[in-house]
């Protein structure tokens, strides 16, 4: 038996380690993280669409306990009394004791509800009610993508800053070095190696100020994600790919009922004309069945109390009429309606705030475009006039001065282009959103 034990132990724990592989392989990124996988991660881990996930399973809870009130009701009550004094009546002039000084009463009580306006506003509105908590959730989770997709972005473009600065760095360096061997030979003077010092140590300090801005923008990612702080995150980007996510559609039209806030917007209205109905039959009775059977047991002696009952039982119908409420019942139905002429409203708002988004988060991406596709022109002339200044400063025909000019010129379009690249996809972004495409996950 226990050589049987030891033969299967090994495999159980190579199962199980197996298994807990598998879920840590869920729960976490790989060293580089595409924008969809952290985007799905996100979606997975964010503490508000979690918390979002929480409330569709509250509410179907609610409509459940709502709905529990269409069956029908059983109850059991118990009474354990003594009398320290028995009342007494008067009869045919002579006092008379009613009662006795112990009782005990049971009763089983059972009722069922035949026509409630409450339960039946439950009844027609928990598949609203239930939409109205799925479609809060995929707003959130509407809202979470976006804000992923433009910080990761942003980390990318300050990532690519990072490594502008170390080419930079590495060419001032060997520029530098140049500049110095120039000066001890003779061929120049010490005023070139001092600007290249100055301009390598302002990339320095660039590339030093950007690493620190990454750490934060890295942490707002994290927080988005509801990835652990403790935990580094890396980003992996194609760019042949973003090249391809720069384009969109420019003829596009807007289409409100495409967007999220409209199906809200519309469930909401579906719940308030249920509850315009709901406060109109106000005026109709509500019918219910009920019945009970009691048990008693009376007995002066406290030790006899239970040698006996004497039951009784009934059954009932009950109708409860509403006549007169002191104009509440009114104005309760006007409320209600004001509410559905008011969501109508909110409708027609949205249609104007989804055109005026639209129209600007248009105008940005053509903006940031045309921007995006001049500065990508000018990093390859400025690489061009680079190169051609560099061959030219070493065949003696230009100065230094205008070395450390190209060379600030090819960096600053450089930054300039990276800048320009996540502000075209961020603004891409937003003129997606306006347009109600982008993907819940």
């Amino acid at each position: 038996m226990y050589r049987t034990y030891f033969i299967f132990l090994p495999v159980f724990l190579l199962l199980f380690s197996t298994s807990l592989i598998a879920q840590v392989k869920v729960d976490t990124l790989p060293a580089n993280a595409s924008i969809e996988q952290c985007i799905a991660y996100a979606q997975k881990h964010n503490p508000l669409i979690a918390q979002s996930a929480i409330d569709e399973q509250i509410t179907s809870q609610t409509i459940r306990s709502k709905l529990a009130d269409w069956y029908p009701q059983l109850n059991f009550n118990y009474n354990l009394q003594h009398n320290f004094q028995v009342q007494t009546s008067i009869i045919g002039g002579n006092p008379v004791a009613l009662g006795v000084y112990n009782t005990s009463l049971g009763q089983f009580a059972l009722s069922q509800n035949v026509f409630n306006r409450d339960v039946l506003l439950a009844l027609r509105s928990r598949d609203d009610v239930q939409l109205q908590s799925q479609q809060t959730t995929l707003n959130k989770k509407i809202d979470l993508t976006a804000n992923v997709s433009k910080a990761f972005y942003d980390v990318l473009a300050t990532t690519q800053q990072i490594s502008v600065s170390e080419l930079n760095i590495r060419r001032l360096e060997r520029s530098l070095q140049d500049a110095y061997n120039q000066f001890k030979a003779g061929v120049a003077d010490k005023v070139d190696y001092k600007r290249t010092t100055i301009t390598l140590n302002n990339v320095k300090a660039t590339k030093k100020a950007n690493e620190e801005i990454l750490l934060a923008k890295k942490e707002y990612l994290k927080y988005l994600m509801g990835y652990p702080d403790s935990a580094d995150i890396n980003i992996a980007y194609d760019s042949l790919q973003i090249e391809r996510e720069i384009v969109f559609d420019t003829l596009q039209l807007p289409d409100y009922k495409a967007r999220i806030e409209y199906r809200l917007l519309e469930t909401q209205k579906k719940l308030l004309e249920a509850n315009y109905r709901y406060e109109k039959q106000s005026y109709l009775p509500s019918v219910a069945i009920n019945g009970a059977y009691n048990l008693s047991f009376l007995n002066n002696d406290f030790a006899k109390l239970y040698n006996r009952n004497y039951p009784n039982s009934f059954a009932a119908l009950t109708l409860t009429v509403p006549i007169y409420q002191g104009g509440k019942r009114k104005a309760k139905i006007n409320i209600a309606n004001l509410q559905v002429t008011r969501v109508d409203k909110d409708i027609q708002s949205l249609q104007n705030l989804v055109n005026s988004q639209y129209a600007n988060a248009l105008a940005n991406y053509k903006s940031n475009y045309a921007n995006y596709i001049a500065l990508k022109e000018n990093v390859a002339l400025a690489q061009e006039i680079y190169n051609v200044i560099q061959l030219q400063y070493r065949s003696g025909i230009k100065t230094y001065l205008e070395v450390i000019t190209s060379e600030t010129d090819l960096r600053t379009s450089q930054i300039n282009y990276f800048n320009a690249l996540y502000q075209l996809l961020a603004s891409k972004i937003d003129a997606q959103k306006a347009l109600g495409q982008v993907p819940a996950n």
